[in-house]
């Protein structure tokens, strides 16, 4: 079954593009109030988090979310978590027989394989960001070889890959639907349900920070987010910002 474009979010297609994140910040600069989405059948220089490439191949999803959220920044950081639960949704509606989670703090994997990686960047002057970029790519089609996690496309599971306008299309329809709760109800229950569908919870992994590696129980996220990590001899670790890798 089809899903409905949401009322009240404007749509920017492009063949090619250096970047949907950059056309965000350019319609940004621009001074556009209404929420849009850019979408790009190919990017030539996409991007993932800490600055890696994002490969974007024809039959992939490209996406970028521009919007104007008036929460401080700290809030809305916690849209990651609204985009992993939307872009968990929209694999799901395509492979609804699939093992799906969402990987702290932005990932979505199949069957352990990372599908879908989301990249929020912004723009302020002060505690509240002036515009916030939301970057969602997902492999329907395509997915890159020799990755540090591995990585997975639809058809690898057997399933032919859908339009990325209907992926575009599904994406969006069930961001608009946590973003409405999320607006009213704050992170509690988006937290609640990213921790349904998350990868890894109450097992032993190991959490890549700037200052070296750590390993303990991933025990969950907290209010904020951050990943709880529980070390030996019962040490709690909260981590705001890393890399985690499962066994």
């Amino acid at each position: 079954m089809s899903a409905a474009w949401p009322e009240g979010y404007a749509l920017k297609a492009f063949a090619v593009i250096d970047s949907t994140n950059e056309e965000a910040r350019r319609i940004a600069a621009a001074g556009d109030q209404q929420p849009v989405w850019i979408t790009a059948e190919r990017q030539t220089a996409g991007r993932g988090r800490r600055g890696r490439t994002w490969e974007s191949p024809p039959g992939n999803l490209a996406a970028t979310l521009l919007i104007r959220p008036a929460r401080p920044a700290a809030e809305c950081a916690q849209l990651s978590f609204v985009a992993a639960i939307a872009a968990h949704e929209a694999i799901s509606s395509f492979a609804p027989d699939a093992n799906i989670a969402v990987k702290w703090p932005n990932d979505v994997l199949v069957n352990g394989k990372k599908i879908a990686g989301i990249l929020l960047e912004s723009a302020s002057t002060g505690t509240v960001p002036e515009w916030l970029a939301i970057g969602i790519g997902i492999n329907l089609a395509h997915f890159p070889e020799g990755t540090e996690f591995p990585a997975t496309a639809l058809p690898a599971l057997g399933i032919t890959a859908p339009n990325p306008r209907e992926g575009l299309t599904r994406l969006a329809a069930a961001f608009a639907k946590w973003y409405e709760i999320w607006r009213a109800k704050g992170f509690s229950p988006v937290r609640d349900a990213w921790l349904a569908r998350a990868a890894g919870l109450g097992t032993r992994i190991r959490a890549r920070l700037s200052d070296g590696e750590y390993w303990g129980m991933f025990e969950g996220i907290d209010e904020t987010g951050a990943l709880i990590l529980r070390e030996a001899h019962g040490k709690t670790r909260i981590i705001a910002a890393g890399e985690v890798f499962f066994g």
